[in-house]
């Protein structure tokens, strides 16, 4: 039963990495186009407003992305009525978005561009993620997938046709990415046929009221998440200026690498740990080798790219930008802390805590925040953008800490605590050797590399064995 829970698990990651990571690839092979369009303050500048409208987004969706794909995946549910109340609470909360837009965009006398840029981003990613996520709940991954790709093609030629052809600067970076998340929702639609979903008559007070009540924490939650990334972005803009937030919004980029890798699976892992959900014992046991693999290829792979950092800067960023590679180990070292913390968050989904979810992720920003104000504007190693990096690195630390304190409460599985460990400390040492920036700092980073490979691949080559036995026991039969 396990094999085959690891088959489906297996079988969805490589399908939703086919169409997530060639699609976010290309992103980053157009990172020198970006970069050289857009100088180091206007990058900074569009950062901020697609912040800005992330940070939004949770508001005006009331949270119901996570809702409808949490319900509409769970079995035996009314997936009609699930959808169809979901849209409903979308419409009211995006109603709202729009109107206050509307007030400020008609009466602000600064920003009027800027603003209605965020509220066009915000209306068009939720229904794009309204969408997106009901597909995913109903196991059509090949078609999740490939809205994924279609998302990540129009936006890339709208930028390229914006920023190359028509020269909008910011404006045009922006507006690729709202152009993009259209398009892909009226393809979703149409080819997911979703106007025979939604139906009024299934909108039910019930139902209403239970995706409510499980959806409001996740708004907290993701802002929460959000004010992380972004406190650090704005207060470098205010004490450093715009354009040091511009290298700092670049460093971003190579570390997000593991985010890419991270989401690709958690998609996958998300579906199976729900529908897995009722089985007791057997559901903590694949919780468990689940978890080991996951946790050697985020090691592995953040450590590789620390060592990688400097070089993958030179390749991929202006030469405005080679400084991203100081923060870049740092924020490595975070992004790893964050898939973990989002690997544990899927037990709150699971057992529908989203309460716990939002009061970890609250500590953590809370304290990314007090540390942002200590460390940016001081001078020296802790300082400027690298003192942002460390308190984001921090702040993922404390969530990091509580959550593996409170999960074995709601669900037992193994943590393998001491292999944790000794892989944090490897990955921290890589990573200071590096921002060192001394001659013997790849030679020190590349040990401990090696190190941490050595440890985790075990791990790794164990799962790919058990899927090759369970390939040919199916083969067989």
């Amino acid at each position: 039963m396990t094999r085959g829970r690891f088959g489906k698990l297996f079988s969805d990651t490589v399908i939703l990495a086919l169409g997530t990571f060639g699609s976010k690839l290309l992103v980053f092979l157009l990172m020198p186009l970006y970069t050289a369009l857009l100088s180091p303050s206007q990058y900074g500048t569009a950062e901020l407003i697609t912040g800005t409208a992330n940070l939004i987004m949770p508001f005006a969706c009331v949270g119901i992305t996570t809702g409808i794909f949490r319900f509409a995946a769970e079995k035996g549910t009314d997936r009609e009525g699930v959808f169809s109340s979901g849209v409903v609470l979308l419409g009211a909360g995006l109603g709202v978005t729009a109107l206050i837009g509307a007030l400020a965009v008609a009466f602000g006398t600064t920003w009027r561009n800027e603003i209605l840029l965020v509220v066009l981003y915000v209306l068009f990613a939720d229904l794009q993620a309204v969408c997106a996520q009901y597909v995913r709940a109903t196991d059509r991954t090949r078609l999740f997938a490939v809205q994924g790709i279609l998302n990540t093609l129009l936006t890339i030629g709208g930028n390229l046709l914006f920023l190359m052809v028509f020269d909008l600067g910011v404006t045009g970076y922006v507006l690729a990415t709202i152009v993009g998340n259209l398009l892909t929702t009226v393809f979703l639609i149409v080819v997911a046929r979703l106007w025979r979903v939604f139906r009024l008559r299934r909108v039910t007070q019930a139902t209403m009221r239970e995706l409510f009540r499980f959806s409001l924490p996740m708004v907290p939650t993701t802002i929460c998440w959000l004010i992380t990334d972004l406190s650090d972005r704005y207060l470098v803009s205010y004490y450093c200026g715009e354009a040091v937030n511009g290298v700092y919004s670049a460093a971003y980029k190579i570390p997000s690498i593991v985010n890419i890798v991270s989401g690709i699976f958690m998609q996958a892992w998300q579906f199976s740990a729900v529908v897995q959900s009722t089985d007791g014992e057997a559901c903590s046991r694949f919780y468990s080798q689940v978890f080991r693999g996951f946790l050697s290829v985020i090691f592995i792979g953040s450590g590789g790219l620390i060592l990688l950092s400097p070089l993958l800067c030179r390749i991929l960023l202006n030469a405005e930008y080679h400084e991203a590679w100081r923060y870049m180990p740092t924020l490595l070292c975070a992004v790893a802390l964050e898939s973990i913390v989002s690997f544990l968050a899927s037990v709150y989904m699971v057992k529908k805590e989203s309460m716990h979810s939002f009061l970890t992720a609250a500590v953590g920003t809370g304290l990314n925040i007090v540390l942002n104000f200590l460390f940016i504007p001081r001078e020296g190693l802790l300082g400027g953008a690298l003192g942002a990096a460390v308190a984001t690195f921090i702040g993922y630390a404390a969530v990091y800490l509580l959550r593996m304190l409170d999960v074995p409460r709601l669900l037992r599985f193994r943590l393998y605590l001491p292999r944790q460990i000794v892989n944090l400390v490897l990955l921290v040492g890589a990573a200071a050797a590096m921002t060192a920036g001394r001659s013997w700092s790849v030679w020190i980073a590349g040990g401990l590399f090696t190190i941490l490979t050595g440890l985790n691949l075990p791990a790794l080559l164990s799962g790919a064995r058990a899927l090759l036995r369970q390939r040919r026991k199916i083969a067989e039969n």
